[in-house]
Order: structure tokens, then C-alpha cells, then sequence
């Protein structure tokens, strides 16, 4: 794919970027900061429809410049805030659907790796696996995000005892 020759895009639906944090980890290696910055391409999405308008954006900067990643933090945010409750559950199955299409083509078209954050929510349910899972959380997103995506990685933090190295 060509990792390091080419830019990231970083849609950011939170308001979660920080680039202090992107210069340290570029000091931390050894990467001029003013270099790694210049190869991040930022942009705040405000609803999900402009999230998935921003993919299209997307698309037109890639054909004009080489980039390798796009991360979407947090590719469920906005479809939380935007559509409530299980009324409009399908809407927001189906605009999800079309989001993470549109991601998959890009991934396509353009040889870049993705790279989405998701939300997760305590299932109150119980379930018969509640009694074998000490923390029952599932992602957001059901069955669209799931089938959408190749690997799956979760992240927790650690206990306050352990230490940090």
C-alpha cells in the first residue's frame, strides 16, 4: 500500500484531534513535526450527513495527491446524536450502510488503508452470555459495522495499579 509514501486524511467527528499529540509521537521517532503535519489532511464533520460528504471530498483530494490512510474518529458519533431512538433506527442502519460503502470504495479506488473509531454501549440486557462476560459492552453499529470491516480491534484501558511503560 505504500504506508509511508503517501498523506492521511483524519475526519474527525468529535472534536477529538489534537496535533500537540501528533508532534510528540513524530518527536518520540525521531520525525520532523512541521512534516508530519503537512502530511495530514484535517477535517471537522458536524452531522452525518456532512460526514459522508466529506468522503466525497475525500475522493477528489485523492485523485489529486497520493494519500495511504483515512481514519474516521468516531465513524458512529454523529449517527448517535443524529437519529433517535429505534424509530429511526433504519434510517440510521441505511445511512450507515451508504457511509461505510463509501468508505470500502475508497479503500478500493485508491489503495489507502481505513481506520475507524467506534463507540461502544453497556448492554443492560443480560443475555445468556451476560454470566461469562465481566463487561458487556457492544459496538455501535450493529451488523452494518461488523460486516463492513476486516479486523476488529478492541481497546480498553488498563487498571490503575498497572504500570505504564
Amino acid at each position: 500500500m505504500g504506508g509511508g509514501e503517501g498523506k492521511c486524511m483524519y475526519i474527525d467527528t468529535e472534536g477529538t484531534f489534537r496535533p500537540v499529540r501528533l508532534l510528540a509521537v513524530a518527536n518520540r521517532f525521531g520525525l520532523s513535526g512541521e512534516e508530519v503535519l503537512d502530511n495530514v489532511a484535517y477535517a471537522r464533520a458536524y452531522n452525518s450527513d456532512h460526514q459522508l460528504q466529506l468522503l466525497n471530498q475525500a475522493a477528489s483530494m485523492m485523485c489529486e495527491t497520493r494519500f495511504s490512510l483515512l481514519i474516521v474518529d468516531s465513524a458512529t458519533a454523529l449517527y448517535r446524536t443524529d437519529f433517535l431512538g429505534r424509530g429511526e433506527l433504519s434510517s440510521r442502519q441505511t445511512h450507515l450502510a451508504k457511509f461505510m460503502r463509501t468508505l470500502q470504495r475508497l479503500a478500493d479506488e485508491f489503495g489507502i488503508a481505513v481506520v475507524i473509531t467506534n463507540q461502544v454501549v453497556a448492554q443492560v440486557d443480560g443475555g445468556p452470555s451476560a454470566m461469562f462476560n465481566p463487561d458487556p459492552k457492544k459496538p455501535i453499529g450493529g451488523n452494518i459495522i461488523a460486516h463492513a470491516s476486516t479486523t476488529r480491534i478492541s481497546l480498553k484501558k488498563a487498571p490503575k495499579d498497572v504500570d505504564k511503560e
